[in-house]
């Protein structure tokens, strides 16, 4: 099941996917009363999902076209910062130690955890701001996010996927000139607009457990990064029981995966965005993020 937020005569509705992907079913329509996205996950129980994934696979309702709503961001606004992976694919460890070695150098045998500041995620089709003035070192990071669906603390990493709703793709926009600047990475990963994310979550009973999937983003047509989710360095299950030992991951947290190699900065010279650039980040099963840098 794909769910999704979009915006219809001008209000937010949140609504899923047909089983053709053509249309849109809102859940009201379904019979919720859900306000929003994290109305829906905090409130939602697995009978209203299997009621709302019967509604898709039977197609009993009828829904409104895709080409005729604005798709929008699946979580517009998150209770609380983006959880972002740092160096979680060998690759790009690599390459970012070659763009600044006292940055992003040395070993690192646990998980590197940073938190991304979002006043609002911005959905496909909508502009990344440049931020001329401040940013002469805009980049891109395809990621794959991961949806928590209730509250998790103390967690087993054989249960660790009771806890996950699903997947979405995550833009992780940095400036990285502010990034390395300050060595804290939360002022140059959290300027506004700097959280591009969609354009629908894939449940886990969908697109299953572990996902080993393509991942690449591309800048106008061109690929700059190509790689599976099947290569990260640390699972899905670890970072959510090791996260969960010390802190509540509350409902509608969203956990940035890390991303591959290919970023601006690895490149020889780094290849940063301008403006009128088209940024495309795809994972195969969820869909494709399209964003202009205005």
């Amino acid at each position: 099941m794909r769910l999704m937020t979009y915006a219809w005569k001008k209000t937010e509705q949140v609504g899923v996917l047909s089983k053709d992907g053509k249309q849109v079913l809102s859940v009201k329509d379904l019979g919720f009363d859900f306000a929003d996205m994290n109305d829906l996950i905090i409130r939602a129980t697995e009978e209203d999902y299997e009621k709302m994934e019967e509604a898709v696979l039977q197609e009993k309702e009828k829904g409104i076209l895709l080409s005729d709503v604005k798709v929008l961001a699946p979580i517009p606004r998150l209770r609380q910062d983006v959880i972002c992976l740092g160096i979680n694919y060998m690759a790009h460890a690599e390459e970012s130690a070659r763009y600044k070695k006292e940055a992003f150098g040395g070993e690192r045998p646990f998980a590197v955890y940073f938190s991304k500041r979002v006043d609002r995620a911005i959905g496909t089709g909508e502009a990344i701001p440049s931020y001329a003035e401040l940013v002469d070192s805009l980049d891109y990071e395809a990621e794959l996010a991961v949806i928590i669906k209730k509250d998790a603390k103390k967690v087993k990493k054989e249960e660790a996927y009771d806890y996950v709703l699903g997947y979405t793709v995550l833009n992780d926009v940095s400036a990285r000139n502010l990034q390395t600047r300050h060595k804290q990475w939360y002022f140059g990963k959290s300027l506004d607009g700097f959280c591009p994310m969609g354009p629908v979550i894939v449940t886990v009973k969908e697109m299953g457990k572990d996902p080993d999937v393509r991942i690449l983003s591309r800048v106008n047509g061109e690929i700059r990064q190509d790689s599976k989710t099947g290569l990260m360095i640390f699972d899905i299950p670890h970072v959510i029981h090791e996260l969960s030992q010390g802190m509540t991951l509350k409902a509608g947290t969203v956990i940035a995966m890390g991303t591959p190699a290919g970023a601006g900065m690895g490149f020889e010279p780094p290849r940063f965005l301008k403006s009128g650039d088209r940024v495309e980040c795809e994972i195969e099963g969820i869909g494709k993020l399209y964003n202009t840098v205005k």
